[in-house]
């Protein structure tokens, strides 16, 4: 069972560094990450279409994470 969950943990792990590389970047210019970014703190708007789908997958598959770490820990103890 515990070799069965680090499969499940290594194939989720590739698949959250997969997720994370395909969102889109946030900023336009490097000199927004040296100022913080202050000029855009009231433009923001919400994420649509493939933004939203890939933060979604991303948290998704956080959580699967986690569920299969804690999973993982249980089975170790027992």
């Amino acid at each position: 069972m515990y070799n069965l969950l680090m499969t499940i943990l290594l194939i989720v792990s590739v698949l959250i560094i997969i997720s994370v590389m395909m969102q889109p970047a946030k900023t336009n210019n490097a000199l927004s990450s040296l100022t913080g970014g202050a000029d855009d703190l009231f433009a923001q708007s919400k994420p649509r279409g493939f933004e939203a789908f890939m933060q979604k997958v991303t948290l998704v598959l956080g959580i699967v994470f986690f569920a299969v770490a804690i999973a993982m820990v249980y089975v170790s103890s027992h």
